[in-house]
């Protein structure tokens, strides 16, 4: 089995530690490096390449989001999720504008960040469930009301129900059962049907609906 591998950026050794011993636990999961600055995991991130970078938001030196933007402006290619005690929406909201792969409070329940982290890798954004309503009620436009939900077929809604539920494409492929281009389509149409120009804005908005329940 390939593992992905994985870099963590913490100024606590203590996290850092118990993070890379409880991802040892994973068969999938490697850790293959670990940097205490923003300096140090940019010189490891171009060095390694690793397919994960877990990101620590309030660290000396370089911040999180400083050490993102200059990762991503190296050609760093890994998928970044950012690990934080912050629920604060500014820096929610500017993570996501520079660029990143997901948003993980630290006081995610094991298992929950360890699922979380395989869909970063699958190539899905990633947010803790607390952050969802933080995150609607400022992408929201108040022009958008319920009654957009009319315009969508049957299948475009379910798409939707699961997309609102943090679901990649081939897991809506295999539940609805037809082929993951196809549920591309059904997203592309319910995308232009509501207004949105991606599918995290509009699983937020669908959150907030309640579109999911």
């Amino acid at each position: 089995m390939t593992k992905a591998t994985i870099l963590l950026v913490d100024d606590h050794p203590t996290l850092r530690q118990g993070l890379a011993q409880l991802l040892s636990l994973e068969d999938d999961l490697e850790v293959i490096a670990q940097a205490s600055s923003g300096d140090t995991a940019i010189s490891l991130a171009i060095k390694h390449k690793p397919n994960l970078i877990l990101l620590d938001l309030n660290m000396k030196g370089l911040t999180g989001i400083e050490t993102l933007i200059s990762l991503r402006g190296a050609g760093v290619e890994s998928k970044i999720v950012i690990f934080t005690v912050s629920d604060n929406k500014c820096d929610v909201l500017q993570a996501i504008r520079f660029n990143t792969d997901g948003y993980l409070l630290k006081d995610s329940e094991p298992e929950e960040l360890i699922d979380k982290l395989r869909q970063a890798l699958a190539g899905d954004f990633v947010i803790s469930a607390p952050l969802t309503q933080i995150l609607a009620r400022s992408l929201r436009n108040d022009n958008k009301q319920s009654e957009p939900l009319d315009k969508l077929t049957p299948r475009e809604l379910q798409n939707l129900k699961l997309i609102a539920s943090g679901k990649s494409n081939k897991y809506i492929a295999n539940k609805l059962d037809i082929t993951e281009s196809t549920v591309k389509v059904h997203v592309k149409n319910l995308l232009k049907k509501l207004g949105f120009k991606t599918r995290i804005e509009a699983a937020l908005w669908a959150v907030e609906h309640k579109v999911s329940h």
